[in-house]
Formats: C-alpha cells, sequence, structure tokens
C-alpha cells in the first residue's frame, strides 16, 4: 500500500457539554449543472462499520450538488481489490472508490481506501484513517474530503463543524455541529441571548457575545476544555468579536466613548487599541484574507454601507455603492470574493462581490437573510434566513446553483459560523 498515506486524528472531547437532543437536518434544493458520475463501492470488512464509512461518503457528496452516485449494485471491493475500469465505466460511473474496515487488537478502527479514475484506468491515489468506533463518521467525511478535492481540484469541507444558536423553550443554546448537521453537541446554556459566534483560526476556541449577565460582553470559549475568559466588558456595548487570520486579535465593536466604534484587543483581552473615528455607528468587522484590512459596516454616510480600513487604523474607504443598504460583509477566505446582506426592494439577501471586478450578484431569493458565513474552501456560503416564521440555516454556493436548507424540529435556527479547516 505505498499509494496510500497513513495519518492518525484523534477526534474526541471537544465539547464539555454531553450531545443535545436536536439534530440539524439537511435538504438539498438545488444542485450543479453538471455533476461528476462516481461510484462507492460497499467497502469490505464488518458490514456494520462498513455501512456507517461509506454511508457517509455517499450522503456527504450527494449533498454536495457536485456529484452524481452511481448504485454499485452490492459490490464490496476493498483496496486492493482488482478493477474492471471498463466495467464501472460502462455503468457510468467516471470514479470509483473502494475500501476496507478492520478493528486492531486494541480496539482502534482502520479505514483504507483507494480512488480510481475509470476512464483512464488508473488510481489516483488513496489513504488510511485510524480512529474509534464513535469517530468512524469523520473517517468517512475525510475519505470524501479526499474524493472532493481528487475530483475537483478543491480541498473538500465535509470533515469541518459549523456552529450555530438554538432558541428553543426559553433558552439558547450555542451548539457546534459536522458540517452535515450530525454530531450536534452544547457548548453553552443560557436563558439570556448568545449571539455572533466565530470560529478561531485553528479552530479550538470561539468566540461570542454573550448577555448572561444582564448585558453584551464577549467571551473566549476554549471547545476543548469549556473554560471561557471575558475579553471585553466595557461601558456600554461589547460586540461584534472577528478574529484576526493569525489569532492573536479580535476585532471588537465597543460603545464605551459613545456610539459603536471599532477597535482590536489581545486574544486574551489585553492591549486594547482603537482603530477608527466616525460620527456615525461602525459595527461588524471583519478581517481580509491577509489580515492587512478589516472590513466593516457603517452608516456614516448616511445609510449603512460597507467600508475597509487598515487592520492597524487610518481612514475608512467604501466598498458597497449599489443599492441604500448593505451589511454584515464577510471576506472569502481565498480573498477573492466578499459577501454581505443587500436589502433590494424591501428583502434582505445574501449578495457576493468580486473583488477583483466588483461585479455584485445576488444569491438567494428569501427575504431576511444574515449573518453569511463562508465555507474554508470558499465556494459555499452558510446563512440565517427565516421561513415561514421560523428561522432555518442555508448554504448556497457562490454561483448560486448549489443550495442547502438546515433546519431543527422545534427550534428557531441563528447566528452560524462555519469552522476552518481540520488539521
Amino acid at each position: 500500500m505505498s499509494r496510500i498515506s497513513r495519518r492518525i486524528f484523534l477526534l474526541c472531547g471537544l465539547l464539555s457539554a454531553g450531545l443535545a437532543q436536536a439534530q440539524l437536518s439537511i435538504e438539498i434544493t438545488g444542485a450543479g449543472a453538471s455533476r461528476i458520475p462516481v461510484a462507492i463501492a460497499d467497502f469490505a470488512g464488518d458490514p456494520t462499520l462498513a455501512r456507517i464509512v461509506t454511508g457517509t461518503v455517499r450522503s456527504d457528496l450527494e449533498r454536495s450538488g457536485l456529484f452524481k452516485l452511481v448504485d454499485p449494485v452490492g459490490a464490496v471491493l476493498d483496496e486492493n481489490a482488482p478493477v474492471d475500469a471498463a466495467a464501472w465505466k460502462g455503468r457510468g460511473a467516471d470514479a470509483l472508490a473502494a475500501g476496507s474496515i478492520a478493528r486492531s487488537a486494541d480496539g482502534r478502527i482502520e479505514a483504507r481506501f483507494r480512488l480510481y479514475d475509470t476512464q483512464k484506468a488508473t488510481a489516483l491515489g488513496g489513504a488510511a484513517f485510524v480512529t474509534q468506533s464513535a469517530q468512524l463518521r469523520m473517517a468517512g467525511h475525510r475519505i470524501a474530503d479526499y474524493i472532493y478535492e481528487k475530483l475537483t481540484g478543491e480541498p473538500g469541507v465535509f470533515s469541518t463543524r459549523i456552529a450555530y444558536v438554538v432558541k428553543s423553550r426559553g433558552q439558547f443554546l450555542l451548539q457546534v455541529a459536522d458540517a452535515d448537521g450530525q454530531g450536534a453537541a452544547t457548548a453553552l446554556t443560557s436563558t439570556e441571548p448568545i449571539i455572533s459566534p466565530v470560529w478561531s483560526p485553528d479552530g479550538s476556541r470561539l468566540a461570542y457575545v454573550s448577555f448572561e449577565k444582564k448585558k453584551p460582553m464577549i467571551y473566549v470559549h476554549s471547545l476543548a476544555t469549556g473554560q471561557r475568559r471575558i475579553v471585553a466588558n466595557f461601558k456600554g456595548s461589547n460586540s461584534a468579536p472577528a478574529w484576526s487570520p493569525d489569532g492573536r486579535k479580535l476585532a471588537v465593536v465597543l460603545s464605551k466613548d459613545g456610539n459603536s466604534q471599532l477597535y482590536a484587543v489581545n486574544a486574551d483581552g489585553s492591549g486594547l487599541q482603537r482603530l477608527g473615528s466616525s460620527p456615525g455607528i461602525d459595527t461588524e468587522p471583519r478581517y481580509s484574507a491577509d489580515g492587512s484590512q478589516i472590513y466593516f459596516t457603517s452608516d456614516r454616510g448616511g445609510s449603512p454601507q460597507i467600508y475597509r480600513i487598515d487592520a492597524n487604523g487610518g481612514v475608512a474607504q467604501r466598498v458597497t455603492f449599489d443599492g441604500t443598504y448593505n451589511v454584515s460583509p464577510r471576506p472569502s477566505p481565498d480573498g477573492r470574493s466578499l459577501a454581505f446582506i443587500s436589502r433590494r426592494d424591501g428583502r434582505f439577501q445574501l449578495a457576493v462581490m468580486d473583488l477583483a471586478s466588483r461585479q455584485v450578484q445576488v444569491l438567494t431569493d428569501s427575504t431576511k437573510d444574515e449573518s453569511p458565513s463562508f465555507a474554508p474552501n470558499s465556494r459555499m456560503i452558510l446563512i440565517a434566513t427565516e421561513i415561514g416564521g421560523r428561522g432555518v440555516l442555508s448554504a448556497v454556493s457562490v454561483d448560486g446553483r448549489i443550495k442547502q436548507r438546515l433546519t431543527i424540529a422545534g427550534g428557531d435556527v441563528r447566528e452560524p459560523a462555519w469552522g476552518p479547516f481540520v488539521k
């Protein structure tokens, strides 16, 4: 198995609270114009464990909207089995994945696989993942990421996580789940609102605003230990945290000196620095991908628009000019696009700007979109929206073609944040 790279990942104990009862369910509401046909053979080995892994891989690829699953017709193939590329090509598959699941003497489980190009009758590579029973679905996500990247040329995000806030029965729950909505666990429960969660660049911490002490304060929360630190508790409002790309600082919005204005603070709460000054309200900061600039919303010109400023402070430049209401800027991780919420004909919709051409495209047809968040590969954008008076999450591709809807039975879902790549 010289072409199979061996990786060991430990994926346990990341949340301080137990599993939540409610899980997000995903509905695919749009797909890509042309999808890659791929077959995932039944993996050899323990049938129960193999079904968990292959089921996860198939589900991930299908909901991405970029792949068309070809029925393997019960074929069981391990990663070393001879592959009749012509036969699989005849079934309509451009690619085939085959693998196996084996349990070692110490109780760990190894998932191995290879990916084949049936058009060229060649192996595209493979990998081996060692894990525990409770993390088998993560092995499936990792395999799906590998297949996605090999066949599209872009990194997959199936093994990443999302954070969001659920309001149910008078309580607010800050939850973290796999990107497919499964494995949801609660990081914080409060009877007071929790808003604006954002992931640290390494995925180990969340910063957010909590009203638990009857005023908005900014916390940094370690997911591994459950420990929390207050990083902004000044007079007035403390809101809208945003991590710098190196994880050392947070841009925050404080009203301690009057109107809401932009500041930077170290991740431990020290080193407060004011970044700008305006007669209006400056809010919703987000660092650019390279950390050199901060995009933010301001009404300094009379209506809410998006501006940017040097990360160390300075003179702000206006970014949006189309329309009278553009808010919630979110630069893409690849630095090419800017997502934001734009009001058009009384509807609040997700829009995306190509930062090179300044061309803007509206991606949704909904009426109450908010809180956009890019996937770490910059291909999808997660938003909160409202359907039938109830808060749900939606995901849409940057070209607007692929769409998903994520809901929880009996609760409002808001404040989504897509986490970084898993190291």
